[in-house]
């Protein structure tokens, strides 16, 4: 059985984006009734991109 631990929060720092008015409407319409924030539906968006990109980068090398 594995040890339950306390998860840590991982170390944030505050930013402050401009989003135009018609992504910040899919966005929330996109998360309305679901267990998510703005904030996390735009980390997880983040981290996604930065995937792909990165894959992307990987892929051209290769050719």
């Amino acid at each position: 059985m594995r040890k339950f631990e306390i998860p840590k929060t991982p170390r944030s720092t505050t930013k402050s984006v401009r989003f135009p008015n018609d992504i910040i409407e899919e966005v929330e319409e996109a998360i309305r009734e679901k267990d998510c924030t703005f904030t996390a539906f735009v980390v997880e968006a983040t981290r996604v991109a930065l995937e792909n990109l990165k894959e992307e980068e990987g892929s051209s090398q290769e050719e």
